[in-house]
This record gives C-alpha cells, structure tokens and sequence, in this order.
C-alpha cells in the first residue's frame, strides 16, 4: 500500500526558534497571545506565560532582577510584536542584535616564522643601542634567544653558524658576530603533549612491598601459633601445676 499525499513534521520544516532554551511550546504560546483581541487577556496569558518561562530556567533565579529578564524574553520571542503591559520598558531591538565591533589583528610581515616578530623588535632595541659594546652584547642575547626559538619548533639542532648568519640577514647587515662565537648550548627537548607517558613504577618498591607483605604474613601466623599453644597449655592444666578444684557435697575438696 503506497502513502499519498502524506505530510511529515519536521524541525527543519518549522519556523526557526528565536530562544531555543525555552522550546517550542513556550514559542507557540507567545505566538498565540500576539493573537488574542483584548489587551485583557494579553496581560493575562503573558503573566501565566512568564511563570512557566521561570520554571523552565531556574538557573535565572540566582540572576539579580530575573523577572526584568524575563519579560526582556519575551519581547524577544515574540520578536517585538507582542502588546502587553509590561512592568518593565520594552526592550531595543537595536541594542539586542548589536554586531560587535571588528577586531584590529596585527600585519606584521615576518621575515622568518619560527623566530617570530618579537625578535625582529629586539634586534630593532640592539640597534638603538648607543654604544658598540653593548650592541654586541644584546646581539649576543637576541642570537640565544633566537637559537633557542629554533630548536623550540625544530626537532634537529641547529649550528651556530646558522643562527649568526640569520641574525645578519634579519638585522640588514648591521649585527654581525665572529664566526667562532659559541652560543648557549641547549641540549633540553620537551617532548610533544601527546606523547607523554606516565613512568612505571621502580621495581625496588614492588620488591619491598612483596617483602613486607610476606615478612607480616609469617610474622601474624607465628604469632597465631604462640597463642594457640598457650591457650593448650593453659587448658591442659598447666596453671602453674596445681590441680583444678572439684566442687563435691559438704564443700570443696582437693
């Protein structure tokens, strides 16, 4: 049997809801009071509207003056159509939808990525620097800072070499050091955060665990033997050697 002329429900068909947190039938029974004839009843339903909005979301009553909120709602539902008496001003539908305004993102074009702009403005400070002594000096600091830049986003070391010859390309000529300058050596790496594994435990402390488990065991069960052959000797008589007391007729008799 074939269906014909069948008509499915769909959200994607509905209108769009304008505050999802509330649901479809907060949605439809606004809608349906922008529909009634009397302000009367308007003011009516919306009061009943407004309590089931409160219920909905609780997390609004720790809001400072969550019933302005509220009714804020559902004028927003109701996408400002709704004419009721409203305790509190109706409010603007341009201050509601307000763009943000665009962020200023830096340009800055890098001549090498892995250094980053912050070592262009240093080598722009060594330049300013007014005497050559220290110059060389704060070029030497911008060249570690530079290698240690280079093995932060490179798995293989990087000579020394490299780094100078950077440096004079990065400061147009203006900072040079010898060839045989030697700069800190880092011979740290970091491994990436998804490879860390967490180390086992020492096999000297599962070794001493074993050891005192079995040194209490053995300790426990010889002292439960002490105690048994106590509790035999004591019931075997042994008091000190003397007989026990047998109650007879005219009194206690050894």
């Amino acid at each position: 049997m074939k269906l014909k002329n069948m008509d499915f429900d769909y959200n994607s068909t509905r209108p769009k809801l304008i505050l999802a947190e509330y649901g479809r039938n907060v949605q439809n029974m606004v809608d349906y009071i922008c529909t009634l004839p009397t302000q009367e009843e308007r003011n009516r339903y919306a009061q009943v509207v407004i309590d089931m909005m409160g219920v909905l979301n609780p997390h609004l009553r720790d809001v400072s003056d969550f019933k302005h909120k509220l009714w804020d709602h559902l004028h927003i539902i109701s996408d400002f159509k709704i004419d009721v008496e409203s305790p509190y001003p109706v409010p603007d539908r341009d201050a509601i939808h307000k763009k943000p305004e665009l962020l200023n993102y830096p340009q800055h074009n890098i001549r090498f990525k892995h250094y980053g702009h912050t070592v262009e403005r240093m080598i722009e400070k060594a330049l300013a620097m007014p005497t050559p002594e220290y110059r060389e000096r704060m070029a030497i600091s911008v060249a570690n800072f530079m290698k240690m830049a280079y093995m932060t986003w490179n798995k293989d070391s990087v000579q020394d070499e490299h780094i100078i010859q950077d440096l004079f390309e990065l400061s147009k000529g203006q900072l040079s050091l010898p060839a045989d300058t030697v700069l800190t050596k880092l011979d740290f790496k970091t491994p990436p955060p998804g490879n860390r594994v967490k180390s086992a435990p020492s096999s000297s402390n599962n070794n001493n665990n074993s050891n005192h488990q079995k040194g209490g065991s053995s300790g426990h069960s010889h002292g439960h033997r002490d105690n048994n052959n106590n509790n035999r000797k004591f019931n075997a008589g042994g008091g000190g050697g003397k007989k026990n007391f047998v109650p007879k007729k005219g009194g206690f008799k050894r």
